[in-house]
This record gives C-alpha cells, sequence and structure tokens, in this order.
C-alpha cells in the first residue's frame, strides 16, 4: 500500500512537470514581465521578497529534516503550482493572467515554506520556459509566493473548523485573487495615471485582471479541491503527519 502511494505521488508530480516543460513554447509571460518595472520598483520587490524567501528556506529543511518522508508530498505541491502557474493568458502590457496554485502547498505545509517553492517556480519558469521575470522575480515572488500563500493561510484557518472543503476552496481562489490585487497595486506604484494617479490605475489593473482572473480562481478553488479529494484517498498517512486529518 506504501509502495503504491509513493508511485502515485511520483507520477502525478513528474507527468505534471514534464507536461509543462514538454510542451510549452517560449513566451515573455510572466505576470509582470522582464524588464517591465523601472530599475527602482525591482530592487525595492527583491529587499522585500528576500527575507520571507531565507526565513521559508529555514522552515523547508526543517520539514524534509524531521519528516523525510513528505518529500514527495513537497514535490507535489511545487508541480502543482507549476502547472497551473504556467498557464499564462495575455492581460494588462508587460503582464498576464494566470492560476497560481500556492493554496495547496500553504495547506499542507504552511506559507513560509509555499514562499521557497513558489520562489523556485518563478525562477525555473523564467529560465526554462522563457516566460522572463529576472529582473521582476522579486516583485512577482511577493506577490504570488508571499502574499497568496499568507492569505491562503489565513483563509483556510479561518474557516477549516466549520468546513474544512470550503476552506480549502475559498483559500486557493483568494489566494489566487490577492496575488493579482498586488499586482495591480505594483503596477499602478509603477505607473501611476496621469489623471488620479496610484488609486485610478489601480482600477484600471485591477479591472483588466478581473475579467480573467475571477473564473480563474473559482477554477483553481475546484481544482484544489480535486487534489485534495486525491490526497485524502492515497495519502491519508501524509496528511495526518501533517495533522490535516484523523488517520
Amino acid at each position: 500500500m506504501k509502495k503504491r502511494k509513493v508511485l502515485h505521488l511520483a507520477s502525478m508530480a513528474g507527468l505534471s512537470a514534464y507536461l509543462v516543460v514538454g510542451a510549452a513554447a517560449p513566451a515573455r509571460a510572466m505576470h509582470i514581465a522582464e524588464g517591465f518595472l523601472p530599475v527602482q520598483w525591482a530592487v525595492f520587490w527583491w529587499v522585500v521578497a528576500l527575507p520571507f524567501f531565507l526565513f521559508g528556506l529555514r522552515s523547508l529543511l526543517r520539514i524534509t529534516k524531521e519528516h523525510p518522508e513528505l518529500k514527495l508530498l513537497l514535490a507535489l505541491a511545487g508541480a502543482f503550482t507549476f502547472v497551473l502557474s504556467a498557464l499564462k493568458i495575455p492581460s494588462v502590457t508587460g503582464s498576464c493572467s494566470h492560476p497560481t496554485g500556492t493554496g495547496l502547498g500553504t495547506i499542507l505545509f504552511g506559507p513560509s515554506v509555499m514562499t521557497v517553492l513558489g520562489g523556485l517556480v518563478l525562477l525555473f519558469q523564467a529560465l526554462l520556459l522563457a516566460h522572463g521575470g529576472l529582473t521582476t522575480l522579486g516583485a512577482n515572488m511577493f506577490s504570488m509566493a508571499i502574499v497568496g500563500p499568507f492569505v491562503a493561510y489565513g483563509i483556510y484557518n479561518l474557516f477549516k473548523t466549520g468546513n474544512q472543503k470550503l476552506a480549502i476552496f475559498l483559500a486557493a481562489a483568494l489566494a489566487d485573487l490577492l496575488t493579482y490585487v498586488i499586482t495591480s497595486i505594483q503596477l499602478a506604484l509603477a505607473f501611476p495615471a496621469a489623471v488620479g494617479g496610484v488609486w485610478a490605475a489601480f482600477l484600471k489593473f485591477a479591472g483588466i485582471f478581473a475579467v480573467t482572473q475571477v473564473p480563474l480562481a473559482v477554477t483553481e478553488g475546484l481544482l484544489t479541491l480535486l487534489v485534495w479529494n486525491w490526497l485524502q484517498e492515497y495519502n491519508r498517512e501524509e496528511l495526518a503527519t501533517l495533522k490535516l486529518i484523523r488517520n
């Protein structure tokens, strides 16, 4: 039974990563594209994001040391984020919409670990899939791998005692939406409107993102629930170790 679960986890994570790497065409498609932010803002977001990444790295190393049996589940969480966030839809000039996939990993391992997994996903996409985003990696990491996971963590813990599945859906969906609220703020700060300034620019960016991001967020919430149901069936021991269910 244990061997069967390991094979299921490994095959799901490996197949997901293969499909994205093998089928993706090069595109400048990071949700804030390479070189799009002014230098001062690119540097600012790097400075803000790095402490979160370093703190998360300590949490990740602690988990892998204390529970080495969870490494495949970590790989699955990373692959899930990789696959979903690689599905790009063109949006605002210099940007795009996509699911984020950070809700699942946050529920499993917490927001700090997901900051590392999300940051690595963004880096790999920039380098391997030609999505750009090296100069804007700090900004993209802050919105998708920091704010998104911390929002998911708060929402999940707020609702989990009432209905765990509703909590999972809301955590995944709202983490997706809040990622793009932050992206809209980042773009508005860098490119304020001539009339109305930052607030007017934020409303413009957020309004454009909402057209694609709201249905994407709902879809991501439902997909995260499907994966959660799969984990409950095949990985109850790991979920029990993480104190997410009773074995």
